[in-house]
């Protein structure tokens, strides 16, 4: 925090239609899908954090889980994978073939909850909102944390630093930058958690479990 009083933004008088957060899932079938694995992942101590059905010549259905506290492991992401594709054979909500990709969200990750902006506050966000708000859409500047449902961030505006409040319901994305200090918190993180050996980390590591599966024809 600057100790300067957040600058609350309005949208456009010419659009001030509520709008619906899609940070999780943003498609009517990534909603219809966060509600079919949700509870599935929430039973195995885990969290729903992104959900998106991709399209394509094959279509892939990319879920990313973390832990409540962070610092989700290999052998958790298979269990999910596990555990989502016996309920999606079950539940069918999907036509064709899939590929089932079940990762923790990575270092650089995408914000969807409001809690992930007061987790991560002090780290350098990109955040882009649905509509104009006083005339643009992305911001880019270091987390403030939150206040009710505003997302707080520092901003750079005419040599001085500004903190902007955003409604978290206007937001359509939001991801950490990838920097050095935020891959030192990470391993941080990770070594305290008894999860990283040794000193090095790559910064587009992530866990990842692929699956095939979905309909076929007969």
């Amino acid at each position: 925090m600057t100790g300067r009083a957040p600058v609350f933004l309005c949208l456009n008088e010419t659009d001030q239609r509520p709008m619906n957060n899609d940070l999780i899932a943003k498609a009517a079938i990534d909603r219809r899908m966060a509600e079919i694995i949700t509870p599935v992942i929430e039973d195995l101590g885990l969290e729903l954090v992104r959900v998106r059905l991709m399209g394509g010549k094959y279509h892939t259905l990319q879920i990313m889980v973390d832990r409540p506290d962070g610092g989700i492991e290999v052998d958790e992401c298979a269990a999910v994978s596990t555990a989502v594709s016996a309920t999606l054979d079950v539940e069918d909500p999907l036509t064709d073939a899939y590929t089932l990709e079940v990762s923790s969200p990575g270092i650089d990750r995408p914000l969807t909850r409001l809690k992930d902006f007061e987790a991560f506050e002090g780290y350098e966000a990109k955040i882009e909102t649905n509509d104009l708000i006083d005339g643009r859409k992305r911001f880019k500047g270091m987390l403030a944390g939150i206040e009710g449902t505003e997302v707080l961030i520092n901003v750079e505006e005419g040599g001085e630093t500004v903190t902007i409040g955003l409604e978290f319901d206007w937001l359509a994305d939001a991801k950490l930058v990838l920097t050095d200090e935020l891959i030192r918190e990470m391993l941080r993180q990770r070594k305290a958690a008894g999860t990283a050996n040794d000193g090095t980390m790559n910064e587009n590591e992530f866990d990842e479990i692929q699956t095939d599966t979905g309909s076929e024809e007969d």
